[in-house]
């Protein structure tokens, strides 16, 4: 069996690591918060690698442990003194900028600008661009006239310088206060405001009437373009009705002027018929006729010696003109002793 001795110093040394362990342990225990990555240092150096948000072993007093902010945060800069281009010195209480820390970049940001990387490209920054832009413009452009534009170029230009040397870190956004100038100053500008303001009433004001104008302007030229479309319209219409009565018109001309037309062919087509008729009547046969039924519808008696020969001259042949005037005396005398008669047209 083992000597009491041995025993003795073999639950010493159970104790002694068990004491060792209990001292150790605690301390090797640590977490990473939510929202952070965890980097670790031995000996001063960094290590490779980062842990994620939970409880985590390391070697206590020969390892250290930081914890790195992966979230969005905003780091507030604070008491920014700079000259304006006259030489006026003023001072912004505050600037904010929202960053982030992509986390695959952790361990190149910490290993080239150390767990205070933000103080090198943000904080330091800050003064730096600020600086550059106040001693670049007046008082009246830094306070007034482009204070609107100050929060997007410092973002333009610590995002510029980000991308070139600390890539790992985004810019999200930079708010400006306004900043704290002499209190003469700021009695001067405070009365510009106020003029200011009420030269943008008035401005507004005459705008105001402008459109009012303009409005009652267009009001009316619509109104008179709706006059001139009805009058167009009307004119059209009325254009449109003596064209119809025009061509109305033309057609009852065009059909009196046929008619006419057609009336005068038929009387021309008569009368000349009525003259080829009358040229072939006009034989010594069909003359001959005529003079006898004349003479014998418009007899008349003379009393005389003799009787006129101009009645027949003309009328009849010579033959039958003498054979005419002794067969009519004979029947006048068989009627009349002593009477002559004589055959007379009328």
């Amino acid at each position: 069996s083992p000597s009491l001795p041995s025993m003795i110093d073999a639950r010493l040394g159970i104790l002694v690591l068990l004491g060792i362990m209990l001292a150790v342990i605690p301390g090797g225990i640590h977490k990473v918060d939510e929202g952070h990555v965890g980097v670790y240092f031995r000996g001063g150096a960094l290590l490779k690698g980062t842990t994620e948000p939970g409880f985590h072993l390391m070697i206590p007093l020969i390892t250290s442990m930081e914890q790195v902010q992966v979230s969005v945060q905003t780091d507030k800069v604070k008491r920014i003194p700079c000259g304006t281009s006259g030489g006026t010195m003023i001072t912004f209480d505050f600037i904010e900028v929202v960053n982030q820390l992509r986390k695959d970049m952790v361990y190149e940001t910490i290993r080239n600008y150390t767990i205070e990387y933000d103080k090198t490209w943000i904080f330091d920054r800050i003064h730096h661009e600020i600086n550059q832009f106040c001693s670049g413009h007046t008082l009246r452009e830094v306070y007034i006239e482009l204070f609107d534009t100050v929060d997007e170029r410092l973002a333009e230009a610590l995002q510029m310088s980000c991308d070139k040397w600390a890539p790992g870190i985004s810019i999200i956004s930079v708010r400006v206060t306004k900043p704290a100038i002499p209190d003469s100053i700021s009695e001067n500008f405070k009365n510009f405001e106020e003029e200011k303001a009420k030269l943008l009433i008035a401005t507004e004001h005459q705008r105001v009437l402008e459109r009012e104008a303009e409005t009652q302007k267009r009001q009316a030229i619509i109104e008179a373009e709706k006059e001139a479309e009805v009058a167009r319209i009307a004119l059209e219409k009325m254009i449109m009705e003596k064209e119809g009565q025009k061509k109305i018109a033309d057609i009852g001309n065009a059909m009196h002027l046929a008619k006419q037309m057609a009336e005068a062919d038929a009387h021309f087509y008569r009368t000349s018929k009525d003259a080829e008729a009358n040229k072939l009547k006009l034989t010594k046969e069909y003359l001959q006729l005529v003079a006898y039924e004349s003479i014998a519808k418009n007899g008349k008696i003379f009393f005389g010696d003799s009787i006129p020969q101009m009645f027949l001259k003309g009328l009849l042949p010579e033959d039958d003109q003498d054979h005419f005037t002794k067969q009519k005396q004979r029947r006048c005398m068989s009627v009349l002793p002593g009477c002559l008669c004589a055959p007379v047209t009328s």
